[in-house]
């Protein structure tokens, strides 16, 4: 077994109870995420707004995507892809 292998075995159940909190958690993360961004904002006098708002949406993005493990729609902004592309209607 490589190390890439153990590493995985190692972190799966870590990967599965992070999932858990970021699903039970999400809104308070995003509170928090928000809250964060405020006092940086705040503290650099908006000199890196863009940015940091750039960066608060990738994190949010990434804690909605982990919190859903059924994959969730395409284009819903949850689940783990599918590149905001709605599938046409079920004939």
């Amino acid at each position: 077994m490589g190390l890439m292998d153990s590493l995985k075995a190692k972190l799966g159940p870590a990967k599965e109870k992070v999932a858990d909190l970021a699903q039970q958690h999400g809104e308070k993360i995003d509170q928090g995420l928000d809250k964060a961004a405020r006092v940086v904002d705040e503290k650099t006098k908006g000199k890196y707004s863009d940015k940091i708002h750039s960066g608060t949406d990738k994190a949010k993005g990434a804690i909605d995507r982990m919190g859903h493990k059924d994959g969730g729609a395409p284009g819903t902004g949850t689940g783990t892809g599918g590149g905001g592309v709605t599938p046409p209607p079920a004939a």
